[in-house]
C-alpha cells in the first residue's frame, strides 16, 4: 500500500516551493524555486530568485527594485541561481531534471538546456510560453506539472 505516498515531481516541486519561500523578489511575492536532481534522484541543486551573492536584496530596507526596460536588474532568476550553485562546487548537470515552481523564461531554458538538463518540470505558467517548444525540438522533455495529474 503506497497510494499515500507523493511520487518523486510531486515531492520535488514542494521542495521547489519550499526554497521558493528564501526569493526576495518583489515582483513574484510568492518566490520562485528551482531544484535540479539527478537520474538518481539527488539533488544536485538550488535557487531561488534574489540578487547575487553579497549583494542587497530587493526586499532590504531602503533598496527595492533596480527596474531597467521594465525588470528587475537586481534579481537572479532561480534557474540561473540553481546553474551558479552547481558550477561554483563542481556538480555537472548533464542528464539531471529542474524542478521549478514557475515556467522558466526564455534566457533560463537556453542555460538549463545548454547546463545538460534534459527535462523541465514546472508548476505554474508564466506570462509567455511559446519558446517551451523551442526547448522541446532540442530534445529537452518539458512537463507542465499539475498535483492532480497523477
Amino acid at each position: 500500500m503506497t497510494d499515500f505516498r507523493p511520487n518523486w515531481d510531486e515531492v520535488f516541486l514542494e521542495i521547489a516551493f519550499v526554497i521558493a519561500k528564501r526569493s526576495t523578489c518583489l515582483r513574484q511575492p510568492q518566490g520562485v524555486g528551482c531544484i535540479l536532481v539527478n537520474s538518481d534522484k539527488v539533488i544536485l541543486s538550488s535557487g531561488y530568485a534574489g540578487s547575487m551573492r553579497g549583494s542587497p536584496h530587493c526586499t532590504d530596507e531602503g533598496v527595492g527594485c533596480l527596474m531597467i526596460d521594465g525588470g528587475c536588474r537586481r534579481t537572479i532568476h532561480a534557474e540561473q541561481n540553481a546553474i551558479v550553485n552547481a558550477a561554483a562546487i563542481g556538480v555537472p548537470l548533464r542528464g539531471a531534471t529542474a524542478y521549478v515552481t514557475l515556467s522558466p523564461c526564455r534566457a533560463c531554458m537556453m542555460m538549463l538546456h545548454s547546463a545538460g538538463v534534459s527535462k523541465i518540470i514546472y508548476s505554474t505558467e508564466y506570462r509567455i510560453t511559446e519558446h517551451l517548444e523551442d526547448v522541446r525540438k532540442l530534445g529537452v522533455e518539458v512537463i507542465h506539472f499539475q498535483k492532480n495529474s497523477k
